[in-house]
């Protein structure tokens, strides 16, 4: 039996989808699975310790986004290549993704076929968007992508810190959890509230969450069709 080559790390949160890209994915002969993460905390800390080829990464996911887990897998482990993983398409979940260093996009309504050749895509050194985004994109949009897949960053971007924060404060989180889970001081937390509201100019926390939800920094609901 001959070696696979393309080693792929799974980043899912649903337990159910994440099983089913892994048998999808097993069928393929070229394609090994080493690794599979419920959340983009251990997303991170496999990417590091596997050092894949490409990982499948869904989004929305605890304790730490996908947008946010694929920054700091690009900075520890460079030459993986982050294929993002969606139920949801919108225009500004593709802007966040290449933004974040993501070289490729598809919904999880792809098929098989098109999952596994978008893999074999972005570990060729290519950007993959699957056929219904790459219409979705605009051509600019493709065109301005550097050689590492990624698009230049906007002012408006939100630091690390600041997504940690804000996908807190959209799942609900007081204050005093927020300093808790991040090892920060409430008053430090007080700061980021006030420069996230500043920057995005949003003024409560209503609208942080419809922003962290449009940006696909959360979800509202998923709902997901394995083809």
């Amino acid at each position: 039996m001959s070696k696979k080559q393309i080693t792929v790390l799974l980043a899912e949160d649903h337990t159910v989808v994440r099983e089913g890209f892994r048998k999808l994915l097993e069928l393929e002969d070229d394609l090994e699975v080493v690794g599979e993460a419920k959340d983009g905390r251990q997303a991170v800390a496999l990417a590091k310790k596997l050092r894949p080829a490409v990982v499948v990464m869904d989004i929305a996911m605890p304790l730490l986004n996908g947008l946010e887990a694929t920054r700091e897998i690009l900075k520890a482990v460079p030459g993986t290549r982050i294929l993002i993983l969606t139920a949801h398409g919108d225009d500004e979940y593709v802007k966040n993704a290449t933004e974040s260093g993501a070289v490729g996009f598809l919904l999880k309504q792809a098929s098989a076929r098109v999952l596994s050749a978008g893999i074999r895509e972005v570990n060729k050194g290519h950007t993959f968007f699957g056929p219904f985004m790459a219409k979705r994109l605009p051509e600019r949009e493709r065109k301005s992508l550097d050689r590492a897949g990624r698009s230049k960053p906007r002012k408006d971007r939100l630091t690390s810190r600041e997504m940690e924060v804000i996908q807190l404060i959209a799942e609900g989180k007081a204050n005093k959890q927020i300093a808790a889970e991040l090892d920060i001081g409430m008053k430090t937390v007080e700061k980021h509230r006030e420069r996230l509201m500043a920057k995005l100019n949003i003024h409560d926390t209503a609208g942080l969450t419809r922003y962290a939800i449009s940006a696909g920094i959360i979800e509202s609901s998923v709902q997901v069709t394995i083809i």
